[in-house]
């Protein structure tokens, strides 16, 4: 895979971030409501790949230790230098189309390749949630939510640093349910969160 490739040219950057800044502790977790619609450009995503859309298996929210840490912040830095940002009209050809990303994509583009080398690495689908936000001009975003034991926090393809959900400007929609990827459920404090948001 092409990523790989340019593991070491960011590997010190990656030590030189992760060393500085500790393991984030005891965050919040996003308050989570009923199923709601999922998202059309996931909708046909789930149709191209059914095999990452069914039931998952949910032992909990993850407890990450400080290689975990090290891991998730590599990855969404990686991910975030080595994929041009584009429109799906631009790299697809029509409008939301989820699909990885070769070496251009849009914001969900970012979130599902995240997604799917941090599952590579062993962590659970349950804890890897598609999410769905509104910035605050009002613009639709998507990005990746990591369900842990010490909170959710969020992988941006818009900041490089990995930060616990309610620090983060935006308002929280929806996100995929826990307990099967091709379902999504309403977040019910999402707009709490700018209120109080560090930017």
């Amino acid at each position: 895979m092409r990523i790989k490739g340019v593991f070491v040219a960011f590997a010190a950057i990656v030590a030189m971030s992760s060393s500085a800044m500790p393991a984030p502790q005891n965050t919040a977790s996003m308050t989570i409501g009923g199923v709601t619609s999922q998202p059309i450009g996931h909708y046909e995503f789930c149709e191209r790949h059914a095999d990452e859309c069914g039931p998952t298996r949910n032992a909990g929210p993850v407890d990450m230790n400080a290689a975990s840490w090290v891991l998730v912040n590599e990855i969404n830095l990686r991910v975030n230098k080595t994929i041009t940002p584009a429109t799906d009209m631009e790299v697809y050809g029509q409008e939301e189309y989820w699909e990885y990303p070769k070496t251009a994509g849009d914001c969900e583009d970012f979130a599902l390749l995240k997604r799917r080398l941090l599952m590579q690495q062993g962590i659970s689908a349950a804890n890897l949630l598609m999410t769905v936000v509104r910035k605050p001009d009002g613009e639709g975003h998507a990005v990746l939510t990591l369900r842990t034991k010490q909170g959710d926090f969020i992988l941006d393809n818009l900041d490089d640093e990995v930060k616990a959900w309610y620090q983060t400007p935006y308002s929280y929609l929806k996100r995929q349910a826990s307990y099967n990827a091709g379902r999504w459920v309403t977040i019910e404090n999402g707009n709490d969160v700018l209120v109080g948001a560090v930017k």
